[in-house]
């Protein structure tokens, strides 16, 4: 009888224990890059990090910060990091140059990027022609904001290297670079761009953080920043995948139903020198959380529109197959479970 009932016992504890096993992550340390990681833009993985979201889906995540996301993108591509935190135009960028990457969740559905001049310069300014020559911080060459520009001289004919672009990084070292007058212009997000407005030292010439900006230079859909991995490592960790898509889709509710100043209660300190300019931002970018982490058809066709206007490596690619540049499998499942 003992021994009938130790078997009973032990199969009760396998068929328990062997569902929650077979759920738990295949890999529980990561490494996800980004490149600003106080940015905006990059706002839900901080959220997902400070509220303990990837700890409740059973991951350890190890979070370094580049100084743009073409840095991040090159962790990704050599090796140091697992996913990254970063615009979806890599993306497609990568499938060119035959490096597949696939976005499993959206972060921004804007990209809340703002082309801001001198007050002087800004009076003067009439259209992306007027940046041939210029100077132009970005946060690094390659990054979506070195893109944005890109995208803008486009729209008027011309190439990119009509204008000299200057890594000025996501921080106070942008703020400063911008305030001594070592640039002509800088196309950087918020809270950079606030605080240059905030205290004189820029005016925005466009502005891609509403939604008529956005409409003005991208069009009605789009897809901004995402998480993004390499194909094979998501096919080798869908539980890893899921569990990252997880923390991050609850991080978008978490924003969604929160109060600013809850959300600014929640960032590390450091992401901002004044609490009063820091909260208004935040309020002006509410509208680019306003999603369930899905990347559409739709979008991944604007963004690729966009890029083949300036990218030769676009242009001159045989094809490109959009259709494996997002997986939102785990996405889907997400969103049914964070409602």
């Amino acid at each position: 009888m003992r021994r009938t009932l130790a078997l009973i016992g032990v199969a009760l504890a396998l068929a328990v224990s062997t569902p929650a096993l077979a759920q738990a992550p295949e890999q529980t340390k990561l490494t996800i890059g980004v490149g600003g990681k106080s940015l905006f833009y990059y706002l839900p993985l901080t959220i997902a990090e400070r509220k303990g979201y990837f700890k409740d889906e059973g991951l350890e995540v190890e979070i370094p910060d580049f100084p743009g996301g073409a840095k991040a993108l090159q962790a990704l591509i050599g090796g140091s990091a697992d996913l990254v935190s970063g615009a979806y135009e890599h993306t497609i960028t990568q499938q060119a140059k035959g490096q597949n990457i696939a976005a499993i969740v959206l972060q921004g559905k804007y990209a809340g990027i703002v082309l801001a001049m001198p007050k002087a310069k800004a009076a003067a300014y009439k259209s992306p022609a007027d940046l041939k020559g210029a100077k132009i911080g970005v946060t690094a060459p390659g990054s979506s904001t070195n893109m944005f520009v890109n995208i803008l001289l486009a729209k008027v004919g011309l190439k990119p290297d009509v204008a000299s672009y200057i890594g000025v990084g996501a921080g106070a070292g942008a703020v400063a670079i911008m305030k001594r007058g070592e640039i002509d212009a800088i196309a950087n997000l918020d809270p950079v761009i606030a605080t240059l407005e905030a205290n004189g030292d820029a005016v925005a010439v466009v502005d891609t953080r509403t939604t008529k900006g956005m409409l003005d230079v991208y069009g009605p859909s789009y897809a901004a920043g995402c998480i993004y991995a390499q194909t094979d490592f998501i096919k080798k960790n869908p539980r890893t995948m899921q569990a990252v898509v997880n923390a991050m889709v609850r991080a978008l509710r978490f924003i969604q139903t929160s109060t600013p100043e809850q959300i600014v209660a929640t960032v590390p300190p450091d992401y901002y020198s004044d609490k009063a300019i820091y909260t208004a931002a935040l309020k002006a970018n509410s509208e680019t959380f306003k999603h369930d982490g899905a990347i559409s058809m739709e979008a991944a066709q604007a963004v690729y529109r966009d890029l083949k206007s300036f990218d030769p490596g676009l242009q001159n690619a045989s094809s490109i197959d959009l259709s494996k540049t997002f997986d939102m499998q785990f996405q889907q499942k997400a969103a049914q479970k964070f409602k």
